[in-house]
């Protein structure tokens, strides 16, 4: 069984490939990444940038995977606000690469698109979670471009009846996820502020919206699944089905931490937009494979700071 991941060397790369190596035995494990710096050692890592149509097909031709789980892109809501043209390109062609990679092979790979759970938007979903028949509202340009990379996967199954599945996570979090996601910056400022190096403050955005958040090694776990069980042409939420605030999870940090710490509000870190509610309905996820997460939310937000704590430690 030969596995390629793009995105590899990312948060959720890491996990999907931890996951991935101790749920298929003997599996041959590659990784696209942009840099030699995002290589992890479980994989044998290739350095190419997929927005290159020539470069990715050779690379998919040399390695001829039976399972591709595309991971890679831009994921930054609040930097495809800064910077659209980039998060629409980078996502969009990309996956036209991979897919088109895939098409010219003489058996194409089962080939999992992420998608996104903002595809859906928050505006009309206070008072039940959407299903994956629910229409697109995107509220910013990274859901746009997660609009196009689903509708793209879809296209190409109907068109060319390749294998694509598509999966519509909403918000996950764990240990490693980089700063500028609110997890990681809650958890950076706070371990900063138990080492002394910074004053006993937290600076935050709003903390009124309410999000559907699940951990990160529950959402591979589900990546799996799918790519094993899942139908192609299909697409599937992957989310609890319940909602926290924002202030509820830094509260669970505040409640953990060594030091008494003042909030305080910093408009630069709003949003545009709306603070409204996203979550998902993961019915069709679970009839189809029985996943459930298993991991509490409590747990999960407390390994985030736990792991900025130890990067401190470590002088990282």
């Amino acid at each position: 069984m030969r596995i390629l991941i793009t995105g590899i060397g990312g948060f959720v790369g890491r996990h999907l490939s931890d996951y991935v190596l101790a749920h298929t035995p003997g599996a041959e494990l590659h990784g696209a990444i942009l840099a030699p710096e995002h290589a992890i050692p479980q994989a044998t890592c290739h350095v190419v940038d997929l927005k290159d149509k020539a470069a990715l097909h050779d690379l998919v031709a040399q390695i001829r995977p039976d399972h591709i789980y595309h991971l890679a892109a831009q994921a930054s809501v609040r930097r495809s606000f800064e910077n659209p043209w980039e998060t629409l390109e980078n996502n969009i062609r990309a996956q036209l690469n991979l897919t088109t990679a895939c098409l010219a092979l003489d058996q194409p790979p089962r080939l999992l698109i992420i998608s996104s759970g903002e595809v859906y938007g928050t505006e009309d979903f206070a008072d039940a979670p959407p299903t994956e028949a629910a229409p697109f509202r995107p509220g910013n340009p990274y859901s746009v471009s997660k609009v196009a990379q689903d509708m793209l996967g879809l296209q190409y199954y109907l068109s060319h009846q390749l294998p694509i599945m598509r999966a519509r996570p909403f918000n996950h979090l764990g240990p490693g996820q980089r700063t500028g996601f609110v997890a990681p910056d809650f958890a950076l400022q706070v371990a900063r502020i138990e080492a002394g190096l910074q004053e006993p403050v937290i600076r935050v955005g709003s903390l009124s919206a309410e999000r559907d958040f699940t951990d990160v090694r529950d959402v591979v776990r589900a990546y799996q699944l799918i790519m094993e069980r899942g139908t192609p042409g299909d697409v599937y939420n992957i989310a609890s089905g319940k909602c926290i605030t924002i202030q509820y999870l830094l509260d669970v940090m505040l409640a953990d931490s060594r030091t008494p710490i003042r909030v305080e509000v910093d408009p630069a870190r709003i949003r545009p937009g709306k603070d409204n509610r996203s979550w998902g309905d993961a019915r069709h996820l679970r009839h189809t494979t029985g996943w459930e997460p298993l991991i509490p939310i409590e747990q999960t937000i407390l390994d985030v700071l736990n792991d900025y704590r130890q990067q401190l430690k470590a002088g990282v």
